[in-house]
C-alpha cells in the first residue's frame, strides 16, 4: 500500500481520506485531539422566532433548551404562548375572523427526522399546535382539515370553545359597515408566529401557527399550514419559516427553497434575501404586501429579511431583551398594504 500511495503521488494523483467523528487518527494525519474536541464541543441552544409577541414565546421555549430539552419540545410549547393569549390578534384565541365572523386556524410542526404534522381550517381549538403534533405523532398523515381535524381534535381530549373575543368580534362588526371584502393585511395585524430552535444535542425543530388574514374569505387556508411553504427543517443544513402573505409564500415554497440554498453553500441571510427577491421578481405588485423569512443553521447562525420595512424578530438573549428589526428590500416604511 505504501508503495502505490507513493507512485500515485509522483504522478500527481491523491487518494481521498475519509474520517468518522470519534475514530482514531489515520494514516493521512488526522488531529486525533482535533477529531476528539469536535466530539465533546458543546453546543449552544438557539431559538428565533417572529414579531413582537415573540419574545414571551421565546421565553418559554428557553425554559426546555436550557434544560437540555428537544428542539421540538420547545417550539411547541413556545408558540402556545400567543395561541392561548387573547390580546394577540392574529394567532389562536383572540385571532380576528374571516368575513363571515369565524376564527378559522392553520398550523404546522417539524422535527429533526423530517417528520411534520398540521392542521388547517381548524374552528374551535385554541391550541392547533397540539393537534398538528398529534397529526405528526400519532396518525399516518401529514395533514388533517376542516371538521375532521376538529373531530381528531376532539377524540384526543380537547374541548371544543368559542375563540372569537369581544374585542375581535367588534372589530369584525367595525369592519363589515364597509362591506369591503378585501383581506386585510397591516403592520399591526400580522398573521403567524413562526419559530425555529437548535437544541444542545444540535437537532433543529420548528412550528408556525396562525388565525390568518383578517377578513379573509371563508375556506381560505395560508402558508401556515403548509410545510415546505411556512415551515421546513433539515437537521443536515437548518430550518426556516416564513410570516406575511402566505400566498405568495406558498408559490415560491419559501421556507425549503431557503433551505435548499443554505445547502447550496448560503448563509441563512443569504438564503432569505435570495427567497426574497424570488417572490419580488414573480410579484409586480410587491410593494404592496409583505412577507418576512427567518433562518437558522447547524451551526446557530441565524438570517432574517423581508420586503417591506417593519418586519421584527427576535433571537433570544436572557441578557438581552429586545426586538430586532429585519433588513428588508423596499425603503418605503408601509403602514397599511
Amino acid at each position: 500500500m505504501g508503495s502505490r500511495r507513493k507512485f500515485l503521488k509522483n504522478i500527481g494523483i491523491t487518494l481521498p481520506v475519509i474520517t468518522i467523528l470519534g475514530a482514531q487518527a489515520c494514516e493521512a494525519g488526522v488531529d486525533s485531539a482535533l477529531v476528539e474536541k469536535k466530539k465533546t464541543t458543546p453546543i449552544k441552544p438557539v431559538v428565533i422566532s417572529t414579531w413582537k409577541f415573540g419574545f414571551s414565546a421565546n421565553e418559554k421555549a428557553w425554559e426546555t433548551l436550557e434544560a437540555g430539552g428537544k428542539a421540538l419540545d420547545a417550539v411547541e410549547s413556545g408558540v402556545q404562548v400567543p395561541e392561548s393569549d387573547p390580546n394577540v390578534s392574529s394567532v389562536g384565541f383572540g385571532g380576528l375572523p374571516d368575513r363571515d365572523g369565524n376564527v378559522t386556524l392553520d398550523s404546522c410542526i417539524m422535527d429533526e427526522t423530517g417528520n411534520a404534522g398540521s392542521v388547517a381550517f381548524l374552528q374551535g381549538i385554541k391550541n392547533p399546535i397540539r393537534v398538528a403534533r398529534m397529526v405528526m405523532e400519532k396518525t399516518p398523515h401529514v395533514m388533517l382539515v376542516g371538521k375532521g381535524a376538529q373531530d381528531y381534535a376532539v377524540a384526543e381530549g380537547f374541548e371544543i370553545e368559542d375563540l372569537l373575543t369581544d374585542k375581535a368580534r367588534t372589530r369584525w362588526e367595525e369592519w363589515k359597515t364597509d362591506a369591503n371584502y378585501k383581506p386585510e393585511i397591516n403592520v399591526e395585524d400580522h398573521d403567524t408566529i413562526g419559530m425555529i430552535a437548535l437544541d444542545k444535542h444540535g437537532n433543529l425543530s420548528g412550528a408556525c401557527t396562525t388565525s390568518g388574514l383578517a377578513w379573509k374569505m371563508h375556506g381560505r387556508v395560508g402558508d401556515s399550514a403548509i410545510i415546505g411553504a411556512a415551515l421546513f427543517v433539515d437537521n443536515e443544513i437548518g430550518a426556516a419559516t416564513a410570516t406575511g402573505k402566505g400566498e405568495a409564500v406558498m408559490k415560491t415554497v419559501g421556507a425549503f427553497l431557503i433551505v435548499e440554498l443554505m445547502r447550496q453553500g448560503k448563509s441563512p441571510q443569504e438564503a432569505c434575501e435570495l427567497a426574497v427577491q424570488r417572490i419580488i421578481k414573480k410579484n409586480p405588485d410587491s410593494k404592496n404586501f409583505q412577507v418576512g423569512y427567518l433562518a437558522l443553521n447547524k451551526e446557530g447562525q441565524t438570517g432574517a429579511y423581508s420586503i417591506q420595512k417593519g418586519f421584527t424578530y427576535n433571537v433570544f438573549d436572557p441578557n438581552k431583551k429586545e426586538q430586532t428589526q429585519a433588513d428588508h428590500y423596499y425603503e418605503t416604511d408601509v403602514r397599511s398594504y
